[in-house]
């Protein structure tokens, strides 16, 4: 009876990715397991809202001779996969036919493998490699007058439309500036004196991974997790050193360049995990990195599980850490209304909307008007920037830019600060322009009433 269920009662059940088996990488049983899940997408629909590679699908079908999939042909299957973002929403959220189900349907992973296949032809052009290398172009972050004079010409309509050439860069979408000064440059040392305090949920002390964009683009957000945790009393280090977690490099399908990754980032970061550190990152898709995908990537790697069982979100640890009672609830600034935008690589990270609880935690003190705004931006990482996607990427967001605009909130913000500035650039063109934008961690530090 399990096979002819309509879908799952249970929790979506994640198989680990066979990405080293020869086959994960023939093209034309890509292809047939991509037309048997195409298959069962056509007779569900369910997925239609979430992103564009479900309607690009469906108009396929609808489009084709007999308004079946037997009518699309094989090669405009990776018009489908070119707007897949790997956002996982479909599998965490929507599909009733994941694994456990006797389907055993996983689009996001099948994606990945299609992308895979495409980036080991060679079809993925010099531009889209050089835009996911976060840590290559971050390398000028920091550097007096080389950051001024870069930040000032890619401002340029010369500079923009030269990456739209060269990169592939669409001229009118939002690109994060280069830092003055890095995160990790810049960042204060620990107070903390004595041992750490422990609670029953979590360890008391913190190694902060920076993550690329906070250590080259908006250091603010990391100096800001500091002083939230200075002030409560907890001890925490920079981590050593780092690379790329490797997430734009998995949107590729760049394999092998997220196992170099891993494989300078899991040593340095397991030695924080067995000296009962939590691993903090601030960016939701590189805490999903090591939380899920890393994990089901390389399996059998005792440090790679370890690292996932020490990382956290950011808000999930000082949630946590009040339910041990040890979060100081001494909130002294109102922050008015806040819309709150709830990121994609946030959801399905199954730990429910701790952010958001927060805020509310904050509005038991001082005066928080929350509205939260749970769907896609349409940002998802490298995609809205690139030139064939910002305008969908624009149209996607479109519900989330109308929702965050509601009763003209005093802030916006999103975990994911690429989202939370997409949205803001959809706020300004539909004419409800955000008073102000700032990352969830910084109006916590602003609640606090810490400078």
């Amino acid at each position: 009876m399990t096979g002819k269920r309509e879908g799952n009662l249970e929790a979506p059940t994640r198989h680990p990715l066979d990405w080293k088996n020869p086959a994960f990488y023939d093209e034309q049983q890509c292809l047939h397991e991509m037309e048997r899940i195409f298959d069962i997408c056509h007779g569900c629909r369910r997925c239609v809202s979430l992103c564009q590679s479900f309607p690009t699908l469906f108009d396929l079908v609808d489009e084709g001779k007999t308004g079946e999939l037997d009518g699309v042909a094989k090669q405009d299957f990776w018009k489908v996969v070119d707007q897949c973002y790997l956002c996982d929403l479909c599998y965490m959220t929507k599909c009733p036919y994941v694994p456990p189900h006797v389907w055993n349907l996983d689009f996001p992973h099948t994606m990945l493998r299609a992308k895979a296949i495409k980036f080991r032809k060679g079809e993925v052009g010099a531009g889209e490699r050089f835009l996911a290398s976060t840590d290559v172009h971050g390398q000028f972050a920091g550097i007096p007058v080389v950051v001024q004079l870069v930040n000032a010409v890619n401002k340029t309509r010369v500079a923009r439309q030269a990456m739209d050439a060269a990169l592939g860069v669409h001229p009118e979408a939002w690109m994060p500036e280069l830092a003055g000064q890095r995160f990790r440059w810049g960042a204060a040392k620990s107070a903390g004196e004595g041992p750490a305090t422990h609670g029953e949920r979590t360890p008391g002390k913190v190694a902060i991974f920076a993550t690329c964009y906070i250590n080259y683009n908006e250091p603010g957000i990391g100096h800001d997790l500091l002083k939230v945790l200075a002030h409560n009393d907890i001890p925490y280090v920079i981590v050593e050193k780092e690379k790329c977690c490797g997430m734009p490099k998995l949107e590729l399908g760049d394999l092998a360049t997220v196992e170099k990754h891993k494989d300078a980032n899991i040593p340095v970061l397991a030695r924080y995990a067995r000296e009962g550190y939590a691993i903090l990152s601030a960016i939701p898709s590189c805490t999903l990195m090591f939380k899920q995908e890393l994990p089901l990537m390389f399996p059998d790697e005792a440090d790679v599980q370890l690292v996932m069982e020490a990382v956290w979100d950011p808000f999930e640890y000082l949630i946590a850490r009040h339910k041990d009672g040890l979060l100081k609830t001494d909130f002294k600034a109102a922050l008015g209304k806040v819309s709150y935008h709830i990121p994609c690589h946030g959801r399905v990270q199954k730990i429910g909307r701790k952010t958001e609880e927060m805020f509310k935690l904050i509005g038991q003190t001082v005066s928080v008007q929350l509205n939260t705004v749970e769907r896609c931006s349409g940002h998802a990482g490298t995609y809205g920037v690139k030139t064939p996607y910002h305008p969908v990427a624009m149209k996607i967001g479109k519900p989330v830019f109308k929702a965050m605009a509601k009763d003209e909130p005093d802030h916006i913000a999103s975990d994911c600060a690429l989202a939370g500035h997409h949205i803001a650039q959809g706020m300004q063109q539909a004419g409800t322009p955000a008073r102000h934008l700032a990352h969830p961690l910084s109006l916590l530090r602003m609640a606090y009433g810490l400078t």
